[in-house]
């Protein structure tokens, strides 16, 4: 079992628990697309490591550590997502690449990208090399730079 593995189910398990109040195995399996018995195995060891309370048949909920690692994922999916769309990925792509990314990044790198996206968003206008770099991702070439 890989860290990955384990950081995907308590992401679904959160997301299932807001919408829900408890992740059923049924959901948990439908959404990572596995089989309810896997599921049921991986939830006794989560349960085990401390990151969920298990109950058969009625389901998990997170407990603080797992929701804590939960949170923190969600900000790094995000943390993502708003990099990918800065740099001009579309919104669907950035989704579905932040879901793989965010459990290979390290936490310095996170605080780094977040760093980034907060200066580039406070920024009092919009930076001219990201003007630049739009240009040069729509077209190929780069704009004339007058560095008076």
């Amino acid at each position: 079992m890989t860290f990955k593995t384990i950081e995907e189910y308590i992401e679904v398990i959160y997301t299932l628990e807001m919408e829900f109040e408890r992740a059923h195995t049924t959901d948990i399996a439908l959404k990572l697309k596995i089989k309810p018995p896997s599921v049921t195995e991986m939830l006794q060891k989560l349960h085990d490591m401390d990151f969920v309370i298990y109950e058969p048949y009625r389901g998990a909920k997170l407990t603080p550590s797992g929701l804590k690692l939960a949170q923190e994922l969600m900000q790094s999916h995000k943390t993502l997502i708003k990099f990918f769309e800065i740099i001009g990925i579309d919104k669907v792509t950035a989704e579905v690449d932040a879901c793989q990314i965010e459990h290979h990044v390290t936490a310095k790198t996170m605080k780094q990208l977040n760093k980034f996206i907060e200066f580039v968003h406070k920024a009092p206008c919009e930076p001219i090399w990201l003007e630049h770099f739009k240009y040069f991702n729509e077209t190929g070439r780069r704009k004339k730079c007058d560095l008076k």
